[in-house]
């Protein structure tokens, strides 16, 4: 296919924050009644920056929170205040979301320089076009690559032949080889005789014998092209020119484009020729493919809403012989190329030919899987034994036998298009299933209704699905690649993780526990472990409060500020590495200090007490004489803000 993939004919080219508050019955003796808070910790998070302290992870988190409920203005100001941090080690994911951010609201110069960094730091184009400046797409073709056993079909002419179906056990192909009749005319822009159907027998090892043509009530004076036939043998799809009982359709430039016709066979007779419905004049459509189940029709167009030159589409076909409103296959299979001769196989699998995906050169076959909620697994390039410089296309395979055909003009054919069979050696990937279940952090409860979505190593979404009746979830991934996993729920922070599926065959287990936005606490409860506060900083041997210190104690006051009855008892403790009077002196004085800064900034006398405890609550045998790591000894260097009334 050396000019045009459309029968040589040319074609134009937040989270909202509440205070809450319930009476629960204890069944204990003495039938006291306990308060719980809720608090947001996001909402706290935002007031606290918003005084002007600042933390890398605290914008992250902000940012995140808003960017994953699509609130895009305020998810661009706080991606604003942590690139502002300066931060040298910041993913690329955060370049990207960043910039879509300000996409969103209109700030596409400065979204454009994001993009470029993106694409600096992740390989990854992210203005949507799918062909990236990939530098390892190379090796991956040559990992894809020595898999097959290619022949020449052996049904080839000197003139051009290509894109082949399979009906009642022959192969249906196109071909321009006849050239006997005075009325057979040439192409202007290939100078390649218009193209009709042929068949052939499939003998052992699906190798086909000598070719006849097809059926003379299909042919026509233009070409035809493609077929695909129904799993009950009694219709058929095909590619024509636009031309139907005698007339000839044009577009507004008087030019011929092509559309897809179904036929019907009645008494062993192709007949009943009609136009679908979504054929145009002004737009062609070709190339139909069928879903295994005979329910969808994949085809390529240059219809509106087309992404690129030439795109993929399906439409349904409804039970009353109807058709559906075709839909764009979407981004991940389409490019600002030409994607076109589509074929689904019975294994869930979408193989295709495009020139916008990494490739070796013209139209390259690529392969995409299809997930039950109608969206595709990454897409892969078959390799080079399949793939060349030259045209690529018309891939079909019998996925018992592994046999199959596909259309090239690479270099070495008979003929300006041929069909080669091949026998494919190995499976283009190993299989493996990544799988796992949701948990609430703290119950180990499995968290129903819980969404998941997967993503590529450059956050390209590859497929999302819900949690099932036993709170799993399941992907079919690809072996050797990096995944993100994002699991979201109501009421529970939203969480990424990241995971390298194994090379070899098998299954990755990824369990994934969410924590409840809203911290539940009661009296008795440490408030500081709400915000993962362990430990109120002060310089060595000194009690005065320092910038880290403050930006926690933040925290800290306005949920009290936010809590107008809730009191707190602080608690500052020491490890065992001075005397035990000394730490004691010096464990007053910094609850002593972390209780004036709070009465500073607003808070009433009488709803703190403090003590130091020195090293007499140590939370492990760190006492003195006992050899421990730094991380030992911190762990006894800790504040507590312990709740004794709500």
């Amino acid at each position: 296919m050396k000019n045009n993939i459309f029968l040589y004919i040319i074609i134009l080219n937040a989270l909202t924050f509440n205070v809450y508050s319930q009476k629960a019955k204890l069944i204990a003796a003495d039938k006291k009644y306990d308060k719980f808070a809720y608090i947001d910790a996001i909402k706290t998070y935002e007031r606290v920056a918003e005084k002007g302290y600042k933390s890398t992870e605290m914008f992250k988190n902000l940012a995140n929170s808003y960017y994953f409920n699509s609130d895009f203005e305020k998810a661009a100001k706080w991606y604003a205040e942590l690139f502002d941090m300066n931060s040298t080690d910041l993913e690329p994911e955060y370049y990207y979301r960043y910039a879509n951010s300000l996409k969103s609201i209109g700030q596409d110069e400065k979204a454009n320089e994001l993009l470029k960094l993106f694409d600096k730091k992740s390989g990854n184009d992210s203005r949507g076009k799918l062909f990236a400046k990939d530098r390892n797409y190379l090796e991956e073709i040559k990992a894809n690559s020595g898999r097959y056993k290619i022949e020449d079909a052996g049904i080839n002419s000197e003139y051009s032949d290509y894109g082949t179906a399979i009906y009642n056990n022959e192969i249906v192909f196109t071909s321009a080889r006849d050239t006997g009749s005075l009325g057979q005319r040439k192409h202007k822009w290939t100078n390649q005789h218009f193209t009709n159907l042929y068949s052939a027998t499939l003998g052992e090892d699906m190798t086909p014998n000598k070719p006849k043509k097809f059926d003379s009530r299909i042919n026509s004076r233009f070409n035809e092209s493609t077929p695909v036939f129904t799993n009950d043998g009694q219709s058929m799809y095909f590619t024509r020119n636009n031309f139907l009982d005698g007339k000839k359709g044009k577009d507004g430039n008087k030019i011929t484009l092509v559309k897809i016709y179904k036929a019907t066979l009645k008494n062993q007779k192709w007949t009943d020729v009609i136009d679908l419905p979504f054929n145009s004049d002004n737009y062609s459509t070709a190339h139909p493919a069928l879903s295994p189940d005979g329910k969808t029709l994949y085809f390529a167009s240059d219809m509106p809403g087309s992404i690129g030159q030439s795109d993929l589409f399906k439409v349904e076909i409804k039970s009353n012989g109807t058709y559906g409103i075709p839909i764009n296959l979407g981004t991940t299979i389409n490019t600002e190329g030409k994607e076109s001769f589509p074929y689904v196989s019975d294994e869930n699998e979408i193989y295709f030919a495009s020139d916008g995906h990494p490739g070796l050169g013209g139209l390259d076959v690529f392969v995409s899987t299809l997930a039950s909620d109608g969206s595709f697994g990454e897409v892969q390039n078959l390799g080079s034994d399949i793939n060349s410089s030259k045209d690529d296309f018309a891939y079909l395979i019998d996925t018992k036998s592994r046999r199959g055909f596909f259309s090239s003009n690479k270099e070495g054919g008979k003929g300006y298009d041929d069909i080669y069979k091949f026998l494919e050696l190995k499976r283009l990937s190993c299989q493996q299933l990544l799988y796992g279940e949701i948990t609430d952090t703290k119950t180990s409860s499995i968290l129903a209704a819980t969404k998941i979505t997967l993503f590529d190593n450059k956050f390209n979404i590859v497929s999302s699905t819900q949690l099932d009746d036993k709170g799993n979830y399941s992907f079919n991934v690809q072996c050797g690649k990096t995944y993100y996993v994002r699991a979201e729920k109501s009421n529970y922070k939203t969480k990424e993780e990241k995971i390298a599926i194994s090379t070899a065959n098998g299954k990755t287990h990824l369990p994934i526990a969410l924590e409840n936005d809203k911290c539940i606490v009661t009296v008795g409860d440490d408030l500081g472990k709400c915000f993962n506060i362990k430990m109120i900083y002060f310089d060595l041997d000194k009690s005065s409060i320092r910038q880290e210190a403050a930006f926690e104690l933040e925290k800290i006051l306005d949920v009290l500020k936010q809590n107008p009855s809730l009191k707190l008892n602080i608690r500052s403790h020491t490890d065992s590495r001075q005397t035990a009077v000394y730490n004691m002196a010096l464990s007053n004085r910094r609850a002593s200090a972390t209780i004036a800064w709070l009465i500073q900034n607003g808070i009433n006398s009488n709803r703190l007490t403090g003590k130091g405890y020195g090293e007499s609550q140590l939370v492990n045998n760190c006492s003195d004489n006992v050899i421990c790591s730094e991380e030992e000894h911190q762990m006894n260097r800790r504040s507590e803000f312990i709740i004794t009334a709500l």
